[in-house]
């Protein structure tokens, strides 16, 4: 019987963030407003460093893949959230699996990209003359390719893991997107063993990628004590802080999302913490280093001036043509 009831389970229906209307399009404007920022600023930053011979370096090609993983991680969420706004979100069974899939294998890439643009501004800093050889073209597209693998391995375990659960009648997902614990907390059968599975396959891949990201640090931390010039520390500094404050936005609410026990309330915090690295952090990494990064500035100015002396032909060539 559980059996056929399982067969008879076609979707499910993700509750979305709140059932108060006037809250629901508040929201929506808000989360249109960041999605439309992430897409522009992500793709500009692509756009950037393709095009720009200024940033053809290993740091900005990272950035890129960084920028390019941000846009697909928010788009894998954001548009069905949106539509949660107006109507019932309903999402089938097979659909669902399929969302948890890629929203898992994005965001184990974004992490292992963390950890390898610490380890590039480790070379960077502490091994400067030897860092176009360390950091090749070769060795950032085998990076950025293992990455990619991990985060494929990653999320097909934890796809494969959830798909073969028994689900029964209760279709109602408490979550705006088809996450791994709010979901198997719709099974039929006790997960407490899969609880423990992916709270330690999640917290493993977290924790070494942040030890390796924070290893870097410890590195260029030690070489920055022993530069006396305070103009020497300041350069560092500005060049690596952009990277750590998108290290702390990523893994603080990974780690508070995947490592804890399920439960009502660790679902409701589980909400805020997917708003933040679905809608707002993909939206503030391109912000954050244009803002702290005097190449990344330069380059938005030479588009911008650009951008204006196209519009000033354009408009007298639109005026030859009129008279």
């Amino acid at each position: 019987m559980e059996e056929f009831n399982r067969t008879l389970l076609n979707d499910f229906i993700l509750m979305g963030i709140t059932d108060h209307h006037w809250l629901q399009k508040f929201l929506f404007a808000f989360v249109l407003l960041f999605y439309l920022l992430d897409i522009c600023g992500n793709l500009t930053i692509v756009s950037l460093v393709v095009r720009d011979p200024s940033l053809q370096s290993p740091m900005y090609f990272l950035l890129a893949n960084l920028s390019f993983v941000d846009m697909l991680f928010s788009s894998v969420t954001v548009p069905k959230m949106m539509v949660g706004f107006f109507m019932e979100n309903t999402i089938s069974v097979k659909g669902c699996i399929t969302q948890m899939y890629f929203f898992h294998v994005l965001g184990c890439i974004e992490g292992v990209l963390l950890a390898v643009m610490g380890y590039d501004r480790y070379v960077a800093v502490c091994h400067p003359l030897q860092y176009i050889i360390i950091m090749g073209r070769s060795t950032c597209i085998q990076l950025v390719l293992a990455s990619w693998f991990t985060g494929v391995t990653y999320s097909l375990f934890n796809s494969i893991m959830t798909s073969q659960l028994p689900f029964c009648n209760n279709r109602k997902v408490k979550h705006f997107l088809c996450d791994v614990k709010p979901v198997m907390k719709l099974a039929c059968k006790d997960i407490h063993v899969n609880e423990l599975t992916v709270a330690l396959v999640s917290g493993f891949l977290s924790i070494i990628d942040f030890s390796l990201t924070m290893l870097s640090y410890v590195y260029i931390i030690t070489h920055v004590l022993k530069i006396r010039s305070s103009e020497g520390r300041s350069k560092i500094f500005s060049t690596c802080s952009s990277h750590l404050i998108l290290v702390f936005l990523f893994y603080g609410t990974a780690m508070c999302t995947y490592l804890g026990p399920t439960s009502e309330t660790s679902l409701e915090k589980d909400k805020i913490a997917a708003i933040l690295f679905t809608v707002i952090t993909p939206t503030l990494n391109p912000i954050i280093y244009t803002l702290r990064n005097k190449e990344a500035r330069n380059s938005v100015r030479k588009l911008i001036k650009r951008s204006n002396i196209l519009r000033i032909l354009l408009a007298k060539w639109v005026y030859i043509q009129s008279r």
